[in-house]
């Protein structure tokens, strides 16, 4: 068979295959066109999930006649003026939306600029333009989507599925500009210049109204990245990552090192199988990153992923790490008279310390091998264990878990402070108290007489040497032994475990994303393991010091609202909502 060149409308149909995969695509391309044309309110109709009908109004900078007929044809953008691809700051730039929309449904176009005397209306069929009455901005009207495909409409699904992809689509729009007014089907609205925290809750719902932790963080002059937005505290979490929020230089994308950065910030607060809430924007500099990868726009490239997936986790976790006494929310209140060492300093609940006789509760974690000088200078007992005696005034500005009442089932220990009574879980506050200070103490490496040698294919090889110095951060030393095979020199201590099985899960993890959060997960498994089975019990007696000395300690230690497997440690409970109760 010869080679010949394709007829046009066979092209254009097949460029619709890679950006037009339903209505909701035609949505994103045509709003990302109205955004780029200035617009600062966009209105959005769809009906039947768009199959029938999908018509967009912007207020944007509108077209000439000239320009409205070389904008349906391929590979036709303003976007690119310099002929930069790696100098993109626009929301659309592949110059095949228009054409590709035409090619698959009957579609129509007016357009005015404001400086020619009428308006202009082009059918994108017959490529007739004529003058019309239409004033300002653009309309782009698009009916029977995939009509002249038919092969495509079997694809699709119900038309309310369809419409809930168009509104997914939106949301990210929306969020990702907030100084521009959006409205779908007349039922959700997001009004222009709205501030960014009420169109977050307009988006995720109104449960997160005062969850969410606010993010501005820079990398310094250096890499220029900056990281600003909002992550919801632990506790709040969701069983999908629909309410996930990741944009880069503006634009909304669902990259995997960006969501594997995130995972891994919430790695030991948060279950693997639950989902953080977050509005993240990645801002550098254009040429650190390709945007020019997908039809769709959702993947970028960036051109150092190690250094911006470091940066993104250290920032969330120091967001994640804030104390009670240094939450936002605590920001008025003066700790200056706290007493405190200053340094975390783990109550010891030994029996000879605390418990009565006949109890034990072993808190000796010298043992553990991975650990060199565990308990070093800072194992004795924090002298915040006694409260001096104070108004209740001062008490509640010194202390944020308030006055020890007492302990319910012995599981609960209840305490007041201000109008709130504050019930703190016993079990799951002494873990992360234990849990933390295993974290802060460097890894002991143990160096190998023989090498281990695992067998692995040799792509297997070329990924994990890709991540050794990552690998040499968790303590374990590798490098090749031939092609085939990699040779462990150090690994943590005491870890004996299948490492043919844990380098092929590290080899598919490089392969898929680009890096590996085996290590980490299994050490945070490894520490939060010991933490629980060397923590205080439920069902264990405490007396009144060492329940204070135990709510003094979480006050001051980092993600101390939730406990290694992402449970909350304590709750406040509004004297008003007990009021309630009682109808009072």
């Amino acid at each position: 068979m010869s080679v010949r060149l394709l007829p046009d409308y066979l092209i254009n149909q097949i460029a619709a295959g890679e950006v037009v995969e339903c209505g909701a695509s035609v949505v994103k391309e045509v709003v990302e066109n109205a955004l780029d044309a200035g617009a600062d309110q966009i209105i959005i109709d769809v009906v039947d999930g768009g199959r029938t009908l999908i018509n967009v109004v912007d207020n944007g900078s509108g077209m000439s006649k000239q320009d409205l007929l070389t904008a349906i044809q391929r590979h036709a953008t303003s976007k690119l003026p310099d002929d930069n691809l790696m100098n993109i700051n626009f929301m659309g730039f592949r110059g095949e939306a228009l054409p590709s929309i035409a090619s698959v449904s009957d579609m129509t176009i007016d357009t005015c600029n404001g400086t020619d005397k009428n308006g202009w209306h082009l059918n994108c069929n017959t490529l007739d333009v004529r003058p019309s009455d239409w004033q300002s901005g653009t309309r782009i009207r698009v009916e029977n989507l995939f009509s002249k495909t038919p092969a495509r409409l079997k694809f699709l699904r119900s038309d309310r599925a369809e419409t809930m992809a168009v509104l997914d689509v939106v949301k990210r729009l929306a969020m990702s500009r907030t100084d521009v007014g959006f409205v779908l089907n007349n039922k959700w609205r997001f009004p222009k210049n709205q501030p960014l925290m009420e169109r977050i809750v307009a988006v995720m719902g109104e449960d997160v109204r005062g969850r969410m932790r606010p993010v501005d963080v820079e990398s310094g002059s250096l890499t220029g990245m900056k990281l600003t937005g909002y992550i919801s505290e632990p506790t709040l979490r969701r069983a999908s990552s629909v309410d996930q929020f990741l944009f880069v230089n503006g634009r909304p994308v669902k990259d995997k090192v960006l969501v594997g950065a995130l995972r891994a910030a919430y790695m030991d607060v948060m279950h693997a199988r639950e989902f953080p809430l977050c509005a993240l924007y990645l801002t550098l500099p254009p040429e650190n990153v390709d945007v020019n990868v997908s039809p769709t726009k959702n993947d970028v490239h960036f051109l150092e992923p190690g250094h911006v997936r470091a940066f993104i986790i250290k920032s969330l976790r120091d967001v994640l790490g804030q104390t009670m006494l240094h939450s936002p929310a605590n920001v008025t209140i003066s700790w200056s008279e706290h007493r405190s060492t200053g340094a975390f300093a783990p109550t010891d609940f030994s029996p000879k310390n605390h418990f009565e006789s006949g109890v034990h509760q072993p808190n000796d974690n010298s043992n553990f091998g991975m650990f060199g000088n565990l308990h070093g200078t800072d194992t004795k007992t924090s002298d915040c264990g006694a409260v001096e005696k104070s108004d209740d005034a001062d008490v509640f500005q010194l202390q944020p878990l308030g006055r020890v009442i007492g302990q319910i089932a012995n599981k609960y220990i209840l305490a007041t402070t201000g109008d709130n009574l504050v019930v703190i879980d016993q079990h799951a506050a002494h873990e992360r108290i234990t849990y933390e200070n295993l974290r802060n103490h460097t890894i002991k490496v143990q160096p190998l007489l023989t090498p281990i040698i695992v067998r692995l294919r040799i792509e297997d090889v070329n990924a994990i040497l890709t991540i050794t110095k990552d690998l040499r951060d968790s303590g374990l030393v590798l490098d090749s032994f031939g092609d085939d095979a990699i040779a462990i020199f150090e690994k943590p201590a005491d870890w004996d475990m299948d490492w043919a099985a844990v380098l092929h899960d590290i080899a598919d993890e490089v392969r898929a994303y680009g890096h590996s959060s085996q290590l980490n997960e299994r050490l945070h498994l490894k520490l939060a393991n010991y933490a629980c089975h060397h923590s205080v019990r439920a069902g264990q007696k405490l007396n009144f010091e060492q329940m204070d000395a135990l709510l003094r300690d979480i006050e001051r230690t980092e993600r101390g609202g939730q406990c290694n497997h992402g449970r909350p440690v304590y709750k406040f409970i509004p004297i008003t909502q007990i009021d309630g109760w009682f109808e009072r």
